[in-house]
């Protein structure tokens, strides 16, 4: 059961396995994709496809505003995202190397690759590491901050415009359930 829109007066729920008896209610590509299937596999439930069908279509187009956001500001998703965890750090916006993969989930190879682009377009620079002869601490230039904080801005733009349709008590419960369905991931 599904509430009803904000402009139906009602305490009543739909029932989203039949729509078509409720006029004004949204319908979108996974209704009609649902519908067949029930046609066709009346046997088996299609819950969870009516769910994560959905998650799916919301996360192609969240990846699509993420590169236009970043695109404005030159920038690529990876870059946006060593960019964004050197930011998150707080001054002096620096990480070492092996916390830069556990923040972005690369591996060695592939950080050092990053890392050396970054510092060849003016976004890092490389020191040692005072703590460590042997180390060395990746830092966001004065260039770097301002071109992950403009792009952090883009992409919170075009996230409240895919979120424009939910009221904030519904983004909030959103959130919740679906950090409820991604914790057991994140954890084992």
């Amino acid at each position: 059961m599904w509430p009803l829109d904000a402009g139906q007066q009602s305490s009543e729920c739909l029932d989203v396995k039949n729509l078509d008896g409720y006029p004004g209610v949204m319908r979108d590509e996974v209704d009609r994709l649902v519908e067949a299937w029930r046609r066709e596999r009346p046997d088996l439930d299609l819950g969870p496809m009516e769910v994560l069908s959905r998650v799916s279509r919301l996360s192609h187009h969240l990846d699509r505003a993420r590169r236009q956001a970043f695109a404005e500001h030159h920038l690529e998703s990876w870059e946006f995202d060593v960019l964004a965890a050197l930011r998150r750090a707080g001054a002096p916006y620096e990480l070492s190397p092996g916390r830069l993969l556990r923040e972005t989930l690369v591996t060695s190879g592939t950080m050092t690759n990053r890392v050396d682009r970054l510092v060849a377009r003016g976004f890092v620079s490389r020191l040692p590491d005072p703590r460590d002869r042997r180390g060395v601490l990746v830092r966001l230039t004065p260039d770097g901050r301002s071109t992950v904080d403009g792009a952090l801005a883009g992409l919170l733009a075009r996230e409240q415009d895919l979120l424009a349709a939910l009221k904030p008590a519904e983004r909030d419960r959103l959130a919740g359930l679906l950090r409820r369905l991604v914790v057991p991931f994140e954890t084992a």
